[in-house]
């Protein structure tokens, strides 16, 4: 079987993969296993180096991931040349602090000497999207080396020419051979890889629905798993926001990665005094996003990363009009080649329809009106996901209030749209997964913690 890479700004074929066979697959595995039992007696200043080494290995090659990106997944070029400048800084955010995260606790007990130690536990498999196919992998792939493990990625199978680029980019920056591999495998294939006894954990970003079989087969065979998974964000906007500037940052959410995040802001909880005013500028801004060509710098909106999934968002945007739903931009599917689907708000939502309940991946905005901030909460929690969440309003204090204790998710914003940062911890609760990726907590998923007493 083959593994197929299709642009969807045209649908011709880049390139076919043959996929691993299992017995190829064991073998690569075995392969990482056997270079995790000398890769982790390194010291931080090795590790730290070699991951310096990557970080300039990706400067270096921006242009074309760049442009690799926007060929497998139809990511706009600039857009492209920012997610591998990010994935630059996570590699030297972790080769100048794994080494301060991971040091020795000492805890005072009535033992002469205890303390907590933090120790690798060898190869974690990684399940990647395609939607950031460099950033999703960097974010886990950084700490993940710099704490003394190695790494097995099963990509998407549609960026599986991202998936090499990033094996080969290890690779140039000095990594022993098999520190980090990539196998070629469809994601119906995944339950015997995570058996495998030498890989010891697992980590996917992705669907909800992956994400529960993933856990599943994890926990039949007792192994972690970290799961980043789907979100429906919730934006309040209050009737004491800055609407031009909120407005501003709504859009630029919805819109970003061509509307395919999960962390993109999805449904705009506005209330009623400001709903007229919001709803025009919040357009206005809809619709001066150009959709063309992703490789032309001027694109702000590329195509969907493939037909079915434009289809998929085409028909859940359907059944919300049918059941009462009212489109004021957009909602209809251009003529001609691409997975293209425009800009796209919905208002008039109801619990029931798509646009309220679901996620909606791609660019269209869910615009609910409430009566109040009371409601505005209510609404904003009342979903399955927890990911992230936003509140505008020019009173910072109370902002704060909504954020820290009323707003149910793993990342709470005031005054600007969700974005995952290397210093701050990044996850979701509820249906959005659990554990966390990034910062110290990021380091510590897959560490033994464990605890030296000396007598």
């Amino acid at each position: 079987m083959t593994l197929k890479s299709i642009n969807p700004f045209n649908g011709k074929t880049i390139k076919t993969y043959k996929e691993h066979s299992p017995k190829e697959i064991d073998k690569k595995i075995a392969q990482t296993h056997q270079t995790w039992l000398s890769w982790k007696e390194t010291t931080f200043k090795e590790r730290s180096t070699l991951m310096m080494n990557l970080e300039k290995v990706l400067k270096s090659k921006k242009e074309k991931l760049a442009k690799l990106m926007t060929e497998e997944m139809g990511k706009p070029y600039l857009a492209g040349i920012g997610e591998v400048e990010k994935c630059a800084l996570v590699c030297e955010y972790y080769a100048k602090n794994a080494k301060d995260f991971l040091k020795d606790q000492i805890i005072k007990t009535d033992a002469s000497k205890s303390f907590v130690a933090f120790e690798p536990i060898g190869v974690v498999l990684a399940i990647m999207p395609w939607n950031f196919p460099f950033w999703q992998v960097f974010r886990f792939l950084a700490p993940n080396l710099m704490a003394g493990n190695c790494d097995i990625l099963k990509h998407a199978s549609n960026v599986s020419g991202c998936a090499l680029a990033i094996e080969e980019m290890v690779l140039d920056a000095g990594f022993p051979k098999y520190t980090f591999q990539t196998l070629f495998v469809s994601g119906k294939k995944v339950n015997p890889i995570i058996e495998n006894p030498f890989i010891k954990a697992v980590t996917l970003t992705g669907s909800t629905a992956a994400g529960k079989k993933v856990a599943e087969k994890a926990g039949s065979v007792l192994k972690k798993c970290v799961l980043e998974l789907g979100g429906s964000d919730p934006y309040i906007i209050l009737k004491d926001a800055d609407l031009e500037y909120a407005a501003g940052a709504c859009v630029n959410s919805r819109m970003i990665n061509n509307g395919q995040s999960c962390i993109a802001a999805k449904r705009f909880i506005v209330v009623k005094s400001v709903e007229k005013e919001f709803i025009k500028l919040f357009k206005q801004k809809m619709e001066s996003k150009l959709m063309g060509n992703p490789i032309d710098k001027k694109t702000d909106l590329g195509p969907q990363a493939r037909t079915d999934l434009r289809d998929e968002l085409h028909q859940q945007v359907k059944k919300s009009i049918a059941k009462g739903a009212k489109c004021i931009l957009g909602g209809e599917i251009p003529k001609g080649k691409g997975a293209f689907y425009p800009a796209t708000i919905l208002t008039n939502l109801k619990k029931g329809m798509p646009a309220y309940d679901d996620e909606l991946f791609g660019p269209v905005a869910s615009i609910i009106t409430v009566k109040d901030e009371k409601e505005a909460i209510k609404v904003a929690n009342d979903s399955v996901f927890g990911l992230g969440s936003a509140v505008f309003t020019n009173d910072l204090k109370r902002g704060e209030k909504i954020a820290k204790h009323q707003l149910q998710a793993g990342s709470a914003f005031v005054n600007d749209f969700v974005k995952s940062d290397p210093r701050l911890p990044f996850g979701g609760i509820n249906q959005s997964g659990f554990g966390r990726e990034l910062s110290s907590f990021g380091i510590h998923e897959f560490i033994n913690i464990k605890t030296i007493y000396i007598k």
